[in-house]
């Protein structure tokens, strides 16, 4: 395969050669800072994206910019049919009485120009309709061709800015592309933005893979691979395209999650009738055994601090959740709700985990405390599995199978349940992995 398909962080950040220069605002004020509280009870702050001024890239990018506002579920844009006045001057302060008067409470201009050997500079503007003052505003350039990842990039400086939370726009999403009739799927692992622009396949899908997962670092991606043999974990180096099995175990490994440094690996090897969980350190190769039952222990997560494993296990007779130190030994079941529980994430916040529970035949996605306290349903339905977080803990993916003859895609909701939205894709897709922010 090329390996021109393959986009790492560190290679895109290359090719983004970004500067970013802020432009002057009104200083933050203590009580001010937070605009809404991204919780469970919250009014969403409206916000008009006007269109940047400028080159034809500008509209493109402030379309960009509203549809990722339109995901945030905590911040919603006004329809542009409802614009009380054009933007002439995006460096002037808009008639926020006008603004006020149509219901925004933030404005956000812009104006993108054209550089020399096709670079542009993107800039925008946040102001506050309540003072009238400008709270934000900062200015990019890069390659023309980089439009899409300034929008996203100033999303999350305007999401940050209102919430007072990280941004979650400038980051990719790796999943299993899905093709073909459901009794002879093809599956290939891709990677896409979060919004599902910009999709690569990565590989040639000669081999069945599943449950990918993006490391902390961003340069690689583990799966399970089903070639000759039995299937096996392997590592994907985004950067170069290399590939390398995980070891050379005598049964199947499967499940694969990194550490949060990314320099280790947690899975599970079957052995017989039964399944045990295995970290590597993936310098030296080194190889530890974490449990040794006749259970079947999989899906195993690390919390953000990488001294405890979450995962699941039928030891006390049912699918359930479990949670344990990351060295091994005594493990505490966290799940008691009814039904099975399996496929746990910990969030990078620390505070939750994500987890597909099965009852019935009815799948739900939801989030619990580390302590099994606090659960709560997000989605239920019919097969709805494999919750990722994003890089601020805020919103989940997942993805849903609704069964006849079609096949699973791909969907987001906040921790809270809030909103649902379906992330396009070319076609069927499955099992995503939520990277970390690229900037």
């Amino acid at each position: 395969m090329n390996v021109s398909c393959f986009v790492s962080r560190r290679s895109a950040l290359a090719a983004l050669a970004l500067s970013v220069v802020a432009l002057a605002a009104a200083p933050a004020n203590a009580d001010g800072d937070i605009y809404v509280h991204a919780g469970a009870n919250f009014k969403p702050v409206t916000i008009a994206v006007t269109p940047f001024a400028g080159e034809d890239s500008g509209e493109k990018i402030s379309g960009v910019i509203a549809a990722d506002f339109a995901r945030s579920i905590f911040l919603l844009p006004l329809n542009p049919a409802n614009f009380p006045e054009t933007i002439a001057n995006p460096d002037a302060s808009p008639n926020t009485d006008a603004w006020k008067t149509a219901d925004a409470q933030f404005v956000l201009t812009g104006r993108v120009l054209r550089q020399d050997a096709g670079r542009v500079t993107a800039q925008f503007r946040l102001w506050d309709t309540a003072s009238g003052e400008q709270i934000a505003g900062q200015q990019y350039t890069t390659d023309a061709a980089n439009g899409r990842r300034v929008a996203h990039m100033i999303a999350d400086a305007v999401f940050t800015r209102v919430t007072g939370e990280k941004g979650f726009f400038d980051s990719r999403v790796v999943f299993v592309d899905e093709t073909g009739p459901k009794e002879k799927r093809r599956k290939r692992l891709a990677i896409m933005d979060m919004d599902g622009a910009n999709v690569k396949v990565l590989g040639s899908g000669e081999e069945l893979v599943v449950t990918p997962q993006f490391s902390p670092s961003a340069q690689q991606v583990a799966y399970m691979s089903f070639g000759a043999g039995d299937p096996k974990v392997t590592l994907l180096n985004l950067e170069t395209g290399q590939r390398e099995s995980v070891g050379n175990f005598p049964g199947m490994t499967f499940a694969p999650r990194f550490s949060p440094d990314g320099q280790q690996i947690v899975m599970s090897l079957s052995e017989g009738a039964s399944t045990n969980l295995y970290t590597m350190d993936l310098r030296s190769r080194a190889t530890t055994r974490l449990t040794e039952n006749s259970a079947i222990d999989t899906s195993p997560t690390y919390s953000p601090d990488g001294a405890q494993i979450a995962f699941e296990s039928d030891r006390g007779g049912s699918q359930q959740i479990y949670v344990m130190s990351a060295s091994g030994g005594p493990a505490k079941r966290i799940s008691f709700g009814e039904g099975h529980y399996s496929t746990p994430v910990w969030s990078p916040r620390g505070d939750l985990i994500a987890f597909t529970r099965i009852k019935g035949e009815s799948f739900g996605i939801g989030v619990m405390k580390p302590d099994g306290s606090g659960e709560r349903i997000l989605v239920e339905g019919f097969h709805n599995e494999g919750p990722t977080f994003a890089p601020n803990g805020l919103y989940v993916m997942f993805f849903r199978d609704s069964g006849g003859s079609g096949g699973p895609k791909i969907y987001m909701t906040d921790i809270y349940g809030h909103a649902e939205f379906l992330v396009p894709t070319p076609s069927y897709a499955s099992d995503p992995s939520w990277g970390p922010l690229l900037n």
